[in-house]
């Protein structure tokens, strides 16, 4: 996953975190072409589940660490399945517990025929790289990569380790990001370059606010059942598995979960208030005061763009159901998206939805869904952070967010471990093509993301 552009409402926001007045940091060419080169090369590694590319992705990037002096010992590869993953450890000088540096290395599937280039040859033209991965979560990676090389070849000494942790299956199972948040759960707080980001505006190209993701609610699907012993169809009863399927939609429909706020999201609608339309705005305003206030709550539901700011929000999303078209159904499900606010547990989920659908239904979790509570801002991650985004872009806000979708920061968050998305991304709402066809990323996200992330660590790791 990649950062989640802003609603309208937040293009020229203003808020919060105080902006400094100074000129951005140079860039130094030569290890802006090193970073370009790392992120062209990655792109050439297909690193969908199923081709076995993750390890051969991962031993290129800790070459590229041993070159740049990590002893071999700190730079572990450990294959897992077909996948792998990597944790290079940059040691410091002092006992604090270690800041993670958090990315994914695989991506999600791309076909050459649907393509206008070919998606694993990266393609470098106007200002833009073209590539499967180049930017979720590649161009998060290189940065990373180059920025440890660059602090290692400088001879930084961070009073604390600096480990970095990159997983080989986010897009799919994330069975390796549980792996690596078991063995690395004594650290201090995780930076992922997987999430965050900033927004630029359309016709100008510059950049409007930085969104720093501390939070993101949770994915759980469940399926809601019934069964039934069926019969002749020219024999109907009341007592119809669909029928009661159709009654546990209409009740999972007509509820709606209870309003909510958190530091994040408070942050977030402060911001959007500032230029949303007015009824938008002033709803946002109400309930900022008021979360019991029922009109501004209704307001902010009715609208696609901040339901799932404000509450938990389940939807029906599959059906299955019958055995034959002249038969009683013997059985039917509903599948249930559900994605939940931080802090409220999946069990008090299943336990709405089993009381919503009544006492003959039958209720599962699908797969091994992970819960956790937003991460505080703290002062110092705030100040670092404040810094590092100046020194590419002095005095663009930065809204604290949620995500609306998982990163492997949910399963650190669930160890309480704090986690931040401080991606490099800085894009168009127009390029925003992760996932999808014709994936590009600017070159100005890999050369801007340098000066933040090297700001970002010498801070923190003071």
């Amino acid at each position: 996953m990649r950062f989640g552009f802003f609603a309208t409402a937040l293009l020229l926001a203003s808020v919060a975190l105080p902006a400094h007045a100074a000129a951005p940091a140079k860039g130094d060419p030569a290890q802006e072409k090193a970073a370009l080169d790392l992120l062209v090369k990655s792109i050439g590694f297909r690193t969908v589940q199923g081709q076995g590319q993750v390890p051969a992705y991962a031993e290129y990037l800790a070459g590229v660490l041993k070159a740049a002096g990590f002893p071999a010992e700190d730079v572990v590869v450990t294959p897992r399945g077909e996948t792998a993953t990597l944790v290079a450890r940059y040691r410091g000088t002092g006992k604090g517990k270690p800041i993670l540096l958090s990315g994914h290395m695989d991506v999600v599937e791309a076909k050459r025929e649907d393509w206008e280039r070919d998606p694993f040859v990266a393609v470098v033209e106007k200002g833009y790289i073209y590539g499967r991965g180049s930017a979720d979560n590649k161009a998060g990676v290189t940065v990373m990569v180059e920025t440890l090389a660059r602090l290692k070849r400088e001879g930084f000494r961070p009073g604390r380790d600096l480990i970095l942790a990159l997983s080989g299956d986010e897009e799919t199972d994330m069975a390796t990001t549980a792996a690596l948040a078991q063995e690395l759960k004594g650290a201090e707080l995780l930076l992922n370059s997987d999430a965050g980001g900033a927004l630029l505006d359309e016709e100008t190209g510059r950049p409007t606010v930085y969104g720093l993701q501390a939070g993101e609610k949770s994915y759980a699907d469940f399926r809601i059942a019934f069964t039934n012993p069926g019969g002749h169809s020219s024999r109907p009863s009341s007592d119809n598995a669909i029928y009661d399927v159709a009654r546990a939609i209409d009740a999972v429909a007509g509820y709606q979960f209870p309003a909510q706020i958190n530091e994040l999201t408070r942050a977030t609608l402060k911001a959007a208030a500032v230029d949303a339309p007015a009824r938008t705005a002033d709803a946002m305003k109400r309930f900022l005061a008021n979360q019991a206030d029922a009109d501004a709550v209704a307001t902010l539901s009715a609208d696609p763009e901040w339901i799932g700011t404000i509450r938990t929000t389940c939807v029906p999303t599959m059906l299955e159901g019958g055995h034959a078209l002249n038969a009683l159904p013997q059985s039917a499900a509903v599948m249930v998206n559900c994605r939940i606010f931080p802090g409220v547990s999946i069990d008090t989920v299943k336990a709405k939805l089993a009381e919503l659908a009544g006492p003959k239904a039958k209720i599962t979790v699908l797969g091994d869904p992970v819960a956790s509570d937003a991460s505080p801002l703290r002062p110092d991650v705030m100040a670092a952070v404040r810094k590092a985004i100046d020194a590419r872009s002095p005095g663009l806000p930065i809204v604290p967010q949620m995500s609306s979708g998982a990163t492997d920061s949910v399963y650190f968050r669930a160890l309480g471990i704090p986690s931040y998305g401080v991606g490099v991304t800085y894009m168009k709402a127009s390029d925003d093509f992760a996932h999808g066809l014709n994936e590009r990323v600017t070159v100005e996200s890999i050369n801007g993301g340098l000066k933040q992330w090297y700001v970002l660590l010498k801070e923190l790791a003071k």
